[in-house]
């Protein structure tokens, strides 16, 4: 890329535009709200994840939060679309 780069003067094609897909800045300060919880973990899914973080230059726990945040993501259509079920009655004697 040494070469000097040359111009011309020639019509562009046929241009097209492109849907704006970048969030907007807003949507890019929005931050949620962490809750801290103590959950076990099987040692051989924690070994996976600092294996991948390490590979990665990132942070476990992030990675493992932001598995759990896609999985909500996909999945919270589910809760939402579905009608709630009434609670049922016990009868006498059920314990």
């Amino acid at each position: 890329m040494s070469g000097k780069i040359r111009y011309s003067d020639e019509p562009i094609g046929d241009p097209k535009v492109i849907r704006d897909f970048l969030p907007s800045p807003e949507d890019l300060a929005f931050r949620e709200e962490d809750v801290k919880v103590t959950i076990t973990l099987s040692k051989r899914s924690v070994d996976f994840f600092k294996g991948k973080a390490a590979q990665n230059d990132t942070q476990y726990q992030r990675m493992i939060r932001r598995l759990l945040d896609t999985y909500v993501e996909a999945h919270a259509e589910d809760l939402t679309g579905r009608a709630a079920r009434p609670a049922r009655k016990r009868g006498k004697g059920a314990g």
